[in-house]
C-alpha cells in the first residue's frame, strides 16, 4: 500500500494522480500531492512507477497499511529502488523493464489467496 510521499523530493508534476487507477491521491495546496483514499490503494506501484523524483514509497504489504519512518525510508534507499529494478527512465539500459511479467505474479498470488481461504475453512470446519 502507498505510505509515503517524500515532500523535499516531489516536484508537484501531478503524474502520479493522473496514474493511480485506484484514484488514491488527490492534488493538495499547492499542488503536492495527497493520500486521500489510501484504503482504496491496489499496491499497483504505478505511482512510485512514474515518479521520476523518487518521491513515493509503496510498502508490499497490500493487506493493510504499516508504519513508515520517513528519516528510514530516504536513509534506506528503498526510494526509487522499484523503479530502478524495474528498469524505468534512466535505469533502461541496466535494468530490463520487466513489467509485463506482473500478471504471471497477480495471477499467482490469487491463487495463494484463494488456497489460503480454502485451507482456512477446512481449519475451522474441524474444530
Amino acid at each position: 500500500m502507498i505510505e509515503l510521499i517524500v515532500a523535499d523530493r516531489c516536484t508537484d508534476c501531478g503524474t502520479c494522480i493522473e496514474v493511480c487507477p485506484a484514484n488514491v491521491l488527490d492534488a493538495g495546496h499547492g499542488g503536492l500531492p495527497i493520500l486521500a483514499r489510501v484504503e482504496d490503494c491496489q499496491t499497483c506501484f504505478m505511482c512510485e512507477l512514474y515518479c521520476q523524483a523518487d518521491a513515493i514509497y509503496v510498502a508490499p504489504d497490500c493487506d493493510g497499511r504499516v508504519t513508515v519512518d520517513e528519516t528510514e525510508v530516504v536513509a534506506s534507499g528503498r526510494l526509487g529502488q522499484y523503479r530502478k529494478h524495474s528498469g524505468w527512465d534512466e535505469w533502461s539500459d541496466r535494468f530490463p523493464n520487466e513489467q509485463w511479467l506482473m500478471e504471471t505474479v497477480f495471477r499467482r498470488a490469487g491463487e495463494a489467496a484463494a488456497q489460503a481461504k480454502v485451507t482456512s475453512a477446512d481449519v475451522i470446519r474441524t474444530k
